[in-house]
């Protein structure tokens, strides 16, 4: 079989191919090789596997595909792929086709009343926000806010969900440029038209400047902070101290009835080593937290015995950091330059980066790894534009510049979304995204 081209341009030769997938019907093709033009690219080869669905299904609607070739996303035409790979075109060249990832659908944004600074769509059942005005705010769905989390005396600078599973109770933090971090209870199943406005049930207090970055272990029973300090604070979530006692309480009059008491807490520990302010901090492993600082350098410590076990230094203030990949082994950083960088600490020997993705054209705000993908993760940066990235191409299988000014903020929500914030003081959602 063979594909004609729409168009009369040029003479390039053509190459048997066979097209194959792992994705399940309706998106199989007829494994049959056919012959097609060797200069065609992604979108060239995108419209031949539509065709070919097509002929299958007239009634199928044309979507946007990927191609890799022995592992590699094609990012030119398959004569440069070619050539670059060393690969012979004289054998049936085998290409296999992924749905393109890319958002397919642009939820209403969800406005704010100033800047917003964080976001996490770590629980599928709500989005978590903070903002330059202060408040926390809770989203079941864009457009729709649940609850406001007020209390802080300055900007929300970053946010966390503790605990959401199981019906009822969710845990969240917010840290502040007040030099707090509060903590929040509240009922997820709660669907109110009209936002309840809620007040911590405990205020950290132990930062002596803003504090920056929120991370919490994964049992949900301690977080740890980031801050303009130099330094990260341990905290317990619990309303009680180790001898079971609470810490202190405070108490207020409102319209001469008695508030629910807010207890304060002190950190149980400090991790000090930083030079700069702790910009990002991270808590992958019950005994390891990684963080990321101005002073360029990405740390690695013990929380047992708050011991600086590796660092990395990559020569640029950084931003954010994540921990992911395949084997949850890979550090992802960005910060005060264009480059999200990507390490392996399991091959010693060299503090390079394993992969540089170059595509931003301003300094990267934020960085996060899919949570069931070991190949993709997200950036988003002052250029503003979030970005998708699959590591088995350098550049990005997705771009989204639906904000209209510095992206500050952008996280994964259920696994095919993904949600970001920024200076335009709009929270967005990008739906509908494929993820191989």
């Amino acid at each position: 079989m063979e594909i004609e081209r729409e168009t009369n341009e040029g003479n390039s030769r053509r190459i048997q191919v066979r097209f194959i997938t792992k994705l399940k019907a309706p998106y199989k093709v007829p494994t049959t090789a056919i012959a097609i033009p060797s200069d065609l690219s992604r979108i060239g080869l995108s419209s031949i596997v539509n065709k070919l669905l097509q002929a299958v299904d007239s009634e199928w609607k044309t979507e946007p595909f990927d191609f890799l070739i022995d592992g590699e996303l094609v990012r030119m035409s398959l004569e440069q792929f070619l050539l670059v790979k060393g690969i012979s075109a004289e054998k049936i060249l085998e290409i296999e086709y992924i749905r393109a990832v890319a958002p397919r659908k642009e939820e209403e944004p969800s406005p704010h009343d100033d800047w917003v600074s964080a976001v996490d769509g770590s629980s599928p059942r709500f989005i978590l926000t903070g903002c330059y005005d202060s408040l926390g705010r809770i989203w079941k769905q864009a457009g729709w806010c649940t609850h406001i989390l007020e209390g802080h005396s300055g900007a929300i600078s970053s946010v966390r969900i503790i605990n959401s599973e199981g019906a009822g109770s969710a845990t969240v933090a917010t840290a502040s440029k007040d030099r707090t971090l509060r903590l929040w209870k509240f009922d997820a199943e709660d669907s109110t038209d009209h936002p309840a406005r809620i007040r911590a049930f405990k205020i950290l207090r132990g930062h002596n400047a803003s504090v920056h970055s929120i991370a919490a272990k994964t049992s949900g029973d301690m977080i740890c902070s980031g801050s303009w300090d130099c330094t990260i604070n341990l905290w317990r979530t619990n309303d009680t101290d180790t001898n079971g006692d609470t810490v202190s309480i405070k108490k207020r009059k409102v319209n001469n009835k008695i508030e629910e008491s807010q207890s304060e807490g002190e950190a149980v520990s400090t991790l000090v080593g930083h030079t700069q302010c702790v910009s990002s901090v991270v808590w992958p492993q019950h005994d390891t937290i990684y963080s990321a600082s101005w002073d360029h350098s990405v740390r690695k410590w013990d929380v047992e015995t708050g011991k600086d076990l590796s660092d990395i230094f990559c020569g640029k203030a950084l931003n954010c950091i994540d921990i992911g990949g395949e084997g949850l082994a890979l550090i992802a950083a960005g910060g005060s330059d264009p480059v999200l960088r990507i390490w392996d600490p399991r091959k010693p020997g060299t503090s390079a980066p394993t992969f540089q993705f170059s595509s931003h054209s301003s300094w990267i705000s934020a960085c996060k790894w899919h949570n069931t993908s070991p190949l993709h993760l997200l950036s988003s940066s002052y250029d503003g534009k979030v970005m998708l990235w699959d590591l088995r191409t350098a550049w990005p299988v997705s771009i989204i510049d639906t904000h209209k000014d510095k992206v500050l903020c952008a996280d994964w929500w259920k696994g095919d979304c993904v949600v970001s914030g920024g200076v335009d003081t709009q929270l967005r959602i990008s739906s509908d995204i494929s993820i191989h």
